[in-house]
């Protein structure tokens, strides 16, 4: 596979993971230091992140990656693309379109998320 069907196919699993609140998933996909920057400037660490869907606090009814574009700089990727969510956080909407930049790092021959940030894409 190339970096970019690789990295094509981490998307695919984190967010097929991220609509089942695959906790276990979602942890073998990240690196310990992952950060998540949401689209309204938060910022959160993995457990953090993660605590939301074993919590039960954060639904995802639906969730698409497309459109993006992949650079590679040896062990590191960084893809752009857009993301379409259907979600809700606390009982509240929470989804939306986002332009997504996501950042991958091969560890052990394996591609898995450092980074992911979301802006809110305007209609």
């Amino acid at each position: 596979m190339t970096v970019e069907q690789d990295i094509r196919e981490l998307s695919r699993r984190w967010t097929e993971a991220e609509q089942r609140g695959d906790v276990a998933a979602l942890e073998a996909l990240t690196t310990e230091d992952f950060t998540m920057v949401g689209p309204l400037g938060f910022v959160l660490d993995r457990q953090q992140w993660l605590h939301r869907y074993g919590s039960g606090s954060l639904v995802t009814e639906s969730l698409s990656w497309q459109g993006e574009r992949v650079r590679e700089y040896g062990d590191t990727a960084v893809a752009i693309g857009l993301v379409d969510q259907r979600a809700s956080h606390q009982g509240n909407p929470a989804g939306g379109r986002f332009r997504a930049t996501q950042i991958s790092v091969r560890r052990n021959g394996n591609w898995v998320l450092a980074g992911l940030q979301f802006s809110p894409v305007r209609s």
